[in-house]
């Protein structure tokens, strides 16, 4: 797996991402709430930063963090808003990350430097109207004709589609084998004629983030755009358990980004707002919420940079990964609530930062597997372990 970048190249760049997340992204988060989008003047600063090439190996113009580098650097950006990490997100995670680990040298060299420099937004499309935590059970058809294939299906909630330059489109291309068999990935550009993509989602939070259908009309590809070459026809859901792995660590330290950011503005409250003639700060049941959110961003924070470590070394971790997603966003959403708790009244009002980073973190617990996924992932590695 990759070394990364020199340390002290590392930590200069870990402490220009602090202050951009704290003097730039944070002050702006009202805007993107109002006006569900992100300024471009911030899109344009995250690409001269280098944000969404952090995984992108520097041979195709990326920085090529390691894996615990990145983990660091997406918990000091997820100090704000969730929604500017979803605007790199694809780029750095889901998005790239199967052609960087299966592609085909001429995969990578078409897309990879366009990918890291922003120009080109990457988007994954896994998930369908019918199959959603059953990625197995993907509907999306691949048929062969001649020398490629033609593609038809919708995907749903598929981030980044209104921007996308290029779609990781997972289909299937042998009807006769059930499951995850017969599944194929595919690198498809987003100016493909037959794509359609549908206008963004409204949701409960995470405002500026764009989620979209996206549409599949006998969108024809050569079989050159099979990731990995026509030799890997067949095998595309080991790709995209590979990607969702390292992306379950990102996750995870996402939530540990976003949990430390609520902890901070729960403290301040409870250092100002009096109540019985003192900061409530001092009375013992408000000590005992802020006692158990740090016990539990500890334990998270731990969490994500020992599974990271694992994956960086042994290139795979998928229990570990499981763990780390399953922990620290449930752990984030208790966070949240006891974040808003200590705000009492005040917590449930718009004007209070807490009320929107309350709505906002409770999409970690879904996308990238949700908890009940990570549960069977994890028990049933476990029982395997224990029966080998």
């Amino acid at each position: 797996m990759a070394s990364g970048v020199d340390s002290d190249v590392f930590e200069q760049l870990a402490a220009t991402v602090e202050r951009f997340a704290r003097e730039r992204l944070i002050p702006a988060e009202r805007r993107v709430e109002e006006e569900d989008e992100i300024p471009e003047e911030i899109v344009t600063e995250m690409k001269e930063m280098g944000l969404f090439g952090l995984s992108t190996p520097e041979d195709y113009g990326g920085i090529g963090l390691s894996v615990p580098q990145e983990a660091r650097l997406i918990e000091t950006l997820c100090y704000a808003s969730l929604t500017f990490r979803s605007l790199i997100g694809t780029n750095v995670g889901i998005g790239s990350q199967g052609i960087v680990m299966d592609g085909t040298p001429e995969q990578k060299e078409q897309w990879l430097p366009g990918v890291a420099s922003g120009d080109v937004i990457a988007s994954f499309a896994l998930t369908e109207p019918d199959n959603g935590s059953d990625a197995g059970g993907i509907r999306t058809s691949a048929k062969r004709d001649g020398g490629d294939f033609v593609i038809n299906g919708t995907k749903r909630y598929i981030t980044n589609a209104v921007r996308a330059g290029v779609f990781t489109v997972f289909a299937r291309t042998d009807a006769d084998k059930p499951g995850a068999d017969g599944v194929s990935a595919f690198i498809v550009p987003a100016d493909t004629p037959g794509i359609t993509v549908a206008k963004p989602d409204r949701k409960l939070g995470q405002k500026g983030t764009k989620t979209s259908d996206v549409i599949f009309e006998n969108v024809r590809v050569p079989e050159s755009a099979i990731i990995g070459g026509p030799e890997n026809l067949h095998k595309g859901f080991r790709t995209a358990m590979k990607v969702l792995d390292r992306g379950r660590i990102h996750v995870g330290a996402m939530a540990v980004g976003q949990s430390q950011r609520m902890l901070d503005i729960a403290t301040d409250y409870a250092l100002e707002r009096t109540q019985f003639g003192k900061p409530i700060g001092e009375h013992q049941l408000v000590q005992g919420l802020i006692a158990d959110c740090q016990a539990e961003l500890h334990a998270a924070r731990a969490l994500v940079r020992a599974s990271a470590d694992t994956f960086d070394r042994e290139g795979k971790a998928i229990i570990e990964a499981s763990c780390t997603k399953y922990f620290c966003t449930e752990a984030a959403g208790r966070i949240a609530d006891r974040a808003l708790q200590i705000h009492g009244g005040a917590g449930y009002m718009a004007e209070y930062d807490i009320e929107r980073l309350y709505r906002d973190i409770r999409l970690l617990r879904i996308y990238e597997g949700t908890s009940q996924i990570q549960q069977l992932v994890i028990a049933r590695r476990t029982l395997a372990q224990r029966a080998a």
